[in-house]
Formats: structure tokens, sequence, C-alpha cells
């Protein structure tokens, strides 16, 4: 069988970049002493608030000395996202990675420091394996982690596994049209064999 998209590349992923969202590390989050700092950073997240102001939010709950580790992990995750959301990709790659550090299998961790560096550019066999490991970890999300990894596997040259992934993300999320649209772009052919 011979997969090969049917448009070019660099449209796709203009329009991929645009639809990937980042995903919350809301299953993390904790309100901790009292304070809703943690839960504010996490809804800023969700809901794309001011970014200014989110980060503030954010930057106190990582300043509360009572904080868990998971919970400092989310609230990383959660202020990378905001990071990403103002095209600030250094900080919430250095985000996502001191959340990793903290919190290893926090699948969010991952699926985001997959989407910040396949955005980056340039680094899409580490967004593979980024969003590989947070596959591995059974997140929340998987179509999100999928679909990304998609984007990461047309990026080098890999259109089999891009379809396949774009094909698992749109099982798992009928709902969800992006990965549906773009398997429309893939013509699928199958080889003749001996035996018809």
């Amino acid at each position: 069988m011979t997969i090969s998209p049917m448009c070019g590349l660099l449209g796709k992923l203009l329009l991929g970049a645009a639809c990937v969202a980042a995903v919350p590390a809301s299953a993390a989050v904790s309100i901790v002493g009292g304070s809703s700092a943690g839960r504010d950073c996490y809804l800023a997240a969700e809901f794309k608030r001011e970014t200014r102001a989110s980060l503030d939010v954010c930057n106190r709950a990582l300043d509360v000395g009572s904080i868990t580790r998971r919970d400092r992990a989310a609230t990383l995750v959660n202020r990378g996202i905001i990071h990403m959301q103002s095209r600030d990709l250094e900080n919430a790659v250095a985000d996502y990675k001191a959340a990793i550090e903290l919190s290893p299998g926090l699948a969010e961790a991952h699926i985001n420091l997959g989407i910040a560096l396949l955005h980056r550019g340039g680094q899409d066999q580490a967004a593979i394996d980024a969003l590989t490991r947070a596959l591995d970890m059974k997140p929340e999300r998987p179509e999100v982690a999928l679909y990304t990894r998609a984007v990461a596997y047309e990026m080098i040259g890999n259109t089999r596994a891009a379809y396949d992934d774009y094909a698992a993300a749109a099982a798992l999320a009928p709902e969800w049209k992006e990965p549906a649209e773009q398997l429309k772009r893939f013509s699928v052919e199958r080889k003749s064999t001996a035996r018809g």
C-alpha cells in the first residue's frame, strides 16, 4: 500500500500549527494553602486569558512555599501554555522541561513540550520523541499528541506514520474535525498482489 499527501506540506503545516492546542495540566492542579493561584493559573491557560496578568497569577502560584512537586509541575505546564500563547517558545520549552524534571510522568508536560518544539522549528525528531513518551504514559487527550506527532512525522517525510497518527487521532476524537480533514489530503493506493 502506498500513501502520499495530495497537496503541499507547507499549507498543511500552517493550518496544523494553528490547530494544535496546548493541553493544560488540569488533572494535577489543586488549591494549596487556601490560595487559589494554582487554579487561577490553570484557568488562565485553559481559557487563554490576558497574558501579562496570567503570567503574574502563575508566578504567584509558584511562589507558594508549600506547593507539592506535582502541583508545581502542573503550574509550570500551565505557565508554559501562557508563554506559548504569547509566542514565547523559549520560556515555554523551559517551563515544560522544568515540569518534566519535577514530575517525569506528567504526560501533559511531554505533549506540550512536543508542541512547542514543533512550533519552534528544526526539532521535529525531538518533538516526535516527546510526543511518543507522552503517548506511552496514556494521556487524557491522546488525540492531541497523535495529531501533533503526525505533523512532525510529515515534516521529516514519514508519510505513512503521519497518516497512521492522523487516522488514530480521528478515531479517538471523531468530533474534532481537523484530523479527519488532514486525512482527506492523502491518497491510498492498494498494490495488487499475485493473489489479487
